[in-house]
């Protein structure tokens, strides 16, 4: 007669999930380095007709550094933000993960916000992204970025109301740990747009 024995099984479902869950990261990451790929041609796109303003406004007439200084300053609080919805989690915080999710959710917002205002008074003063090569690299670029931006907030959202019907559960940990290296990526493409494009820009 053969027994079944629970303990068994319970260990093999067990073991199905991590494997599940190794495959699920494996597989975000390489979405992480696709996207790099992506911004990479972009960002090259831009270092080459940066200069190419066609007798237009160049970067240093457009830009308002102290502006773009706080936009960055709220996309890097709102990575630091996340960190703490992380560590949260990890102590089963189901309240603090949520309030630090809408904490981390609003910056993202003032920050779209932010670039959209950026967008509509360049288009208004006379500076579309068809007035020349330099203009077509940057609101590519830095639009492609808020995109990003967009569907994070999205993603977000989507998590808040898992984590408020589910709680804190090794899959919610999991989707907020992807979500994580998301949010952390595109601060870092952030910086080095901060850097190239407006920073370099004003020089």
């Amino acid at each position: 007669m053969n027994i079944t024995n629970p303990n068994s099984q319970h260990t093999h479902h067990d073991d199905h999930h991590h494997e599940e869950d190794k495959k699920n990261l494996f597989g975000f990451w390489l979405y992480i380095m696709t996207d790099c790929i992506l911004f990479a041609m972009i960002f090259a796109a831009y270092i080459v007709l940066h200069k190419n303003t066609f007798g237009g406004a160049s970067a240093h007439e457009l830009f308002s550094m102290p502006f773009v200084l706080t936009e960055t300053m709220i996309l890097l609080t709102s990575s630091f933000t996340y960190g703490l919805v992380m560590l949260s989690a990890h102590k089963n915080q189901t309240k603090m993960v949520l309030l630090w999710l809408f904490i981390t959710f609003i910056l993202g917002v003032v920050f779209i916000g932010m670039e959209i205002h950026e967008f509509t008074n360049l288009y208004n003063e006379g500076h579309g992204w068809d007035k020349s090569a330099f203009l077509s690299s940057f609101f590519t670029l830095v639009g492609t970025h808020g995109l990003h931006v967009t569907s994070g907030l999205i993603w977000m959202c989507a998590l808040m109301g898992q984590v408020m019907v589910h709680g804190i559960t090794k899959k919610t940990i999991n989707k907020l740990a992807c979500l994580s290296l998301f949010w952390h990526f595109l601060d870092i493409v952030w910086i080095f747009v901060f850097t190239i494009v407006y920073l370099m820009g004003a020089i």
